[in-house]
């Protein structure tokens, strides 16, 4: 019986089982996308970790794990200034990647052992995500909407440098979990066991980046309004996903948080502020489930609004500053100078000032979506999942607005809808062959649902055909722009290394990379809870080379590495030209100042601090 009412709701159109379905289409679309990946990015990398400082900075964390820092012990002790920098990350990240370079170690040497865990992780990732995107199609469509949903995931996951070899940051792993939220969310049997995986799920995400709590909270509100709505029939699935999100994120707390730091709340990672609510919220869906069968919806109701009122309140008491953003506190100065320059911390003006060709590639598969949801809904199409989806990826899609790195997870939510709308379109141009309006908005709708199509056009009509064809390309403007800078080369990191041990003053886009490659303490990196080091290193270019002495004093301060290519120093320079850094690009090196062999000339110069 269950295989027949899975076939009648995820069975291709001869009726076959939706397991046969699924499984082979995934297995092609698995092998063909992790095949292309390695083929075609392997060959061409010069190194094994990923562009993005967040991947160097994970690499330097799980090292610092196994030369015996502790599990609990999340500190970047070489980062900052005295005492470090506390970070913000999930060691469930690093448990994984960690594990494979030890299991391949065994064979190989460490840095081998580390290329060969770097290649494999991103792209398990991406055979996670496809496989939480077929079993969605599998349960909202037919065959074909499953091989449509795995294309468009495919074309996603390919185009996405988060999951290329290297990319070990935690955005794959979110991009998983949201998605395997949503496939669970849609199951119309409304399985136990699919909504005891989603609570597992939404609790993880949390538990790995904040980023993701906006869309946790509105699933947890789908769930909650579908036992309003579904009543006694969806007791179990309430039950079941209610008690795994208050077990699960209770158990990332006490994996992860040190017992020292139990009641204190930071809102950038799992604590307090985020364990108690969710908690309180899961058990209490749990409670409201066991209401008696004979509940009517008003009672359900009305269970819901206290429930929340209760939730909102916890919040209100125990972490009233995560209501509003967690970079609230960053000093003003930071946010002109480097903040603004994150193209992923980018709002939607702010990306259509700077790069107004690429809005389309961020929102605009999003919007699609949404008015296809609308529409359908409107339609009375599959109701129910298209209002989760609507909810969802309006929520992803309202954050991207404001923070443009949400937008990642709209355009990942976006197949789901798009998928079985292209099915239907696909079904009317197979029925009039003839007309050529049915193929014609067939092809369109397929176009329309691929966010590196509106990049492709984008870039076309910035700046011609011939820039435009390194499809990948496109997806990079996803990264932090200020974080590609010009200086670093093996030859120049070899050259600090060989230099005895201390701090080193750099542009923040450097600071991971001196981690990674010396012995070396780094001032600066992008994080924003290295507020004190990147203020003092950004008042060392700003100061007047006699005013900026006292900043390196004060910083117990060893080297200074300077790079005049680097944006953000371009940017100091430009507004100081009477700065320490741009008397520096002029030439105009102060007596405290000792320069240093510099094995690059167009790269950084290193001097030696000798005013202590």
């Amino acid at each position: 019986m269950t295989t027949l009412m899975a076939s009648k709701n995820g069975g291709d159109l001869m009726g076959q089982p939706a397991r046969t379905t699924v499984l082979r289409p995934l297995v092609f679309y698995c092998l063909a996308v992790v095949i292309a990946i390695l083929v075609t990015k392997l060959p061409n990398a010069t190194d094994y970790v990923g562009q993005d400082n967040d991947d160097i900075m994970r690499l330097v964390e799980i090292r610092d794990w196994f030369s015996g820092q502790g599990w609990f012990d999340t500190h970047q002790y070489r980062l900052g200034l005295d005492g470090g920098t506390l970070m913000h990350w999930s060691r469930f990240i690093d448990l994984p990647i960690g594990a494979m370079i030890r299991f391949f170690s065994l064979f190989v040497a460490d840095p081998q052992a580390e290329a060969i865990a770097l290649a494999i992780w991103p792209v398990s990732t991406a055979v996670l995500l496809l496989v939480a995107v077929g079993i969605a199609a599998r349960r909202v469509g037919t065959g074909a909407t499953v091989h449509i949903a795995l294309g468009l995931a495919s074309i996603y996951v390919y185009t996405s440098i988060r999951f290329h070899p290297g990319s070990i940051d935690h955005h794959n792993v979110q991009l998983v979990l949201i998605m395997t939220i949503a496939a669970m969310l849609v199951d119309p049997l409304h399985q136990t066991r699919s909504y005891a995986i989603a609570g597992v799920a939404a609790a993880l995400a949390i538990a790995i980046g904040a980023e993701t709590v906006p869309m946790v909270a509105i699933a947890c509100l789908c769930v909650t309004l579908q036992w309003v709505w579904h009543g006694n029939s969806f007791r179990h699935a309430a039950r079941a996903f209610g008690l795994s999100l208050a077990l699960s994120i209770t158990a990332a707390f006490l994996a992860t948080v040190p017992p020292q730091l139990y009641s204190t709340v930071t809102c950038d990672n799992l604590s307090l502020g985020f364990q108690a609510p969710t908690a309180l919220g899961g058990a209490g869906l749990f409670l409201c489930s066991l209401l008696p069968a004979r509940s009517g919806v008003g009672l359900r109701f009305g269970a819901m609004l206290v429930l929340g009122i209760v939730v909102l309140l916890a919040t209100k008491l125990i972490a009233p500053e995560c209501l509003g953003s967690p970079l609230a506190n960053l000093d003003p100065m930071l946010v002109k100078l480097w903040l603004n320059s994150v193209t992923e911390a980018q709002s939607i003006f702010g990306e259509m000032r700077k790069e107004p060709y690429m809005v389309g590639y961020f929102y605009a598969v999003g919007l699609f979506a949404l008015a296809v949801c609308g529409f359908e809904i409107i339609r009375g199409e599959r109701t129910e999942f298209h209002l989760i989806m609507l909810a969802l990826i309006a929520t992803a899609w309202g954050v991207a607005l404001i923070q443009l790195r949400s937008s990642f997870f709209a355009n990942a939510l976006s197949i789901l809808p798009l998928a079985v709308v292209i099915t239907g379109l696909r079904q009317h141009a197979a029925k009039e062959p003839e007309n050529m309006n049915t193929g014609l908005a067939y092809i369109l709708g397929v176009l329309a649902s691929v966010p590196v199509i509106w990049g492709f056009f984008g870039i076309v009509a910035q700046e011609g055909v011939r820039n435009s064809f390194d499809l990948t390309a496109v997806s990079k403007s996803g990264t932090p722009s200020a974080e590609l800078g010009e200086c670093g080369s093996p030859a120049e990191w070899q050259a600090l290394a060989a230099l005895p041990p201390g701090l080193v003053v750099s542009p923040s886009n450097s600071g991971a990379e001196i981690l990674r490659f010396t012995h070396h303490r780094a001032i600066a990196a992008p994080y924003h809870r290295n507020q004190g080091g990147m203020l003092t290193e950004l008042h060392i270019g700003l100061a007047t080379p006699s005013e900026a002495e006292a900043f390196f004093r004060g910083a117990g301060a060893s080297y200074l590495a300077f790079c005049k290519n680097d944006p953000q120093t371009e940017n100091l320079i430009a507004m100081k030209p009477d700065g320490l850094y741009a008397a520096l690009a002029g030439g105009n090196v102060p007596a405290y100042l000792e320069p240093l062999p510099s094995p690059d000339p167009n790269g950084f110069k290193f001097f030696r601090f000798n005013g202590q």
